[in-house]
Order: structure tokens, then sequence, then C-alpha cells
């Protein structure tokens, strides 16, 4: 593979004392998704800036705004061109050659809504940029066969969220995986054997390039053990201890008593710690075996667990 890109949606949480958030976040990463865009269209002058901020090796993919899919549902009219037009603007002001449009799951694309796709895009003129696709309206086995070939024949991108077991719905030479994980939303740590799983999706078949969007919780530490494990063949530790005192270690970042043994598994149990030094494991797997009750502090959960740890 040419090209394996390891990122996350977006470098404003990337704080760094004295450095731009971009700066620091290339320091540690070789691509961002530019997750902003679809909100809110930037100034040609912030982009270029933001161009300017990173190394010339460093790559971005762009979110197209909403009104694109959302507002004019992909629909060929002048309000969706002009759109349209600004994002490649951005595009080639970053020299971005991924552009990730995601679908509303209200829009379910049958064959009229991907002939609109087809008609937007043949009078688009996108040049080298390339379209990620996100269908949230359905499953790859579900997309319309029209759909699929007219994707196919704009040479789109399926993207796809590889830390839920999803598939492109055909082979390409490029894999874009915006990683959200199992939990609800993003709310959700994925362990060292599902990271593992990602990677081996993405770096199998032919493909010429692979883009990791990393979108959970803790998106930058998740992204940096990825990257970790490509470097080493080993994932890092979690926290600096191991055992209930690496859960609590977890836990004590932000829980907040008293808490229910339900409110501790919603609010908590999706994190990770290190049950051995190479064995990560969710909070979950121990809270669920607390009895039912209200507990007022960690100390007095951490106490509860010891004979069920060992």
């Amino acid at each position: 593979m040419k090209e394996y890109l390891i990122g996350t949606g977006g470098w404003g949480y990337f704080q760094v004392p004295g450095l731009h958030p971009l700066v620091a976040y290339s320091r540690a990463f070789n691509f961002v998704e530019v997750n902003s865009t679809f909100y809110q269209l930037p100034s040609m002058k912030e982009v270029e800036n933001w161009r300017k901020l990173v190394p010339s090796d460093f790559q971005f993919s762009v979110r197209a705004h909403r009104s694109i899919t959302h507002d004019n549902k992909l629909q060929p009219k002048t309000k969706t061109f002009k759109a349209l037009e600004k994002m490649k603007q951005t595009c080639r002001a970053l020299k971005a050659n991924i552009m990730h449009l995601q679908t509303p799951p209200s829009l379910k694309l049958d064959n009229a809504s991907a002939s609109n796709l087809d008609d937007l895009l043949t009078s688009a003129d996108l040049g080298k940029i390339r379209i990620a696709l996100e269908v949230r309206s359905a499953r790859s086995s579900e997309l319309v066969p029209e759909l699929v070939r007219i994707m196919q024949d704009h040479a789109m991108i399926h993207c796809v969220d590889l830390a839920r077991g999803e598939k492109p719905a055909y082979p390409s030479d490029t894999l874009y995986t915006r990683l959200f994980g199992k939990g609800s939303h993003n709310r959700y740590q994925p362990t060292d054997e599902e990271l593992a799983e990602v990677d081996h999706e993405a770096s199998s078949g032919n493909l010429e390039k692979a883009a990791m969007s990393f979108h959970f919780v803790r998106m930058y530490k998740d992204a940096a053990r990825m990257k970790i494990y490509k470097a080493t063949g080993k994932f890092p530790s979690i926290t600096k201890s191991i055992g209930l005192h690496s859960l609590d270690e977890t836990l004590s970042e932000d829980a907040h008593f008293p808490m229910t043994k339900q409110e501790l598994i919603y609010s908590q149990g999706w994190k990770l710690f290190d049950m051995t030094k190479d064995r990560r494991m969710h909070a979950s797997d121990l809270l669920t075996k607390l009895p039912e009750r209200t507990y007022n502090n960690l100390n007095e959960v951490i106490e509860v667990l010891r004979p069920t740890a060992r």
C-alpha cells in the first residue's frame, strides 16, 4: 500500500501550550478530516492558512457542507452547485483529494435520489477530487444496484465504519473509514482486538490508500494507539497501573457520585482500563458484576469489585 493515513475528525481539541492546535496535531498525525466544513463554510483565507500550518506531505480530507446533502438532498439545483463549488475550492486550497459526503438517515437513496446524485456529479467537474459517500440510511447490502453503479461510474469511495463491522459495497483502490464504534454515537473506546481487526480490514485487498478518521470520544488517544500499533506491532497501555488500580485511575477522571450500578455502566462502562500489562478491557466488564445498589464513592466500587477481580 502506498499510503496508510491515521487521523481524526478535526484538530480543535488538540491542545499543546504555545502551539496552534493544527500545528501541534500535524506533529502527531499525518492526516485530518476537516469536520467543521459540514456545519460552516470557511473563508478561503482561513483555509489557505490551514495548509500553510502543516508539512507538505500532510493530508486533508474535507466534509461537504450539510446544505448539499441535508438541505438540498443532492438535488442538482443552483444552491447545491454553489455549495459544491465552495467545497471544491476548499479541497483544492488544502490539496485534499477526498471530499466526504454524508447523507442523512431521512434521505433514502432510491433510484430517483441516485439519479440526482449522478446529475449533480456529472455537472460538477470535480477533477481529481474523489467523493467518499457515507449512506446513513442503509447498510452496504441494502444499497440499490443503481446507486452502486453510479458510485462506481464516478469512482466514488464507499465510506463505512470498520469499527462497526461495516464493509464497502464494492472493491476500490481507496478505503475511507470514519470510526465511531459500537457505542451510542461516538461514546466508545475500541479494544486492542477491535483496532487490530480494523487494521486487518484496512490492510487487506489491493488498496493503494487507506484513510482512517477516528471519531470516538477519545479520538486522539485511540488514533495514537493505532499509530503505535502500526509502528511497533503492540498496543500501548491505557493507564500507569494494572487491574483494579487501573480501573480506579480510569474512573477517577470524571465519575461523580452517588451513582447506581446502571448509571456507572452507562457513564463509565465504555472506557478501557489495563486488566493486565497486555490486556485491555472495558470498564463494563467489571462494573456489570456489581450488586444492584447506589454507590457513594469510587473506593466503595473498587472494594466491592475486589473479590471478583482476583
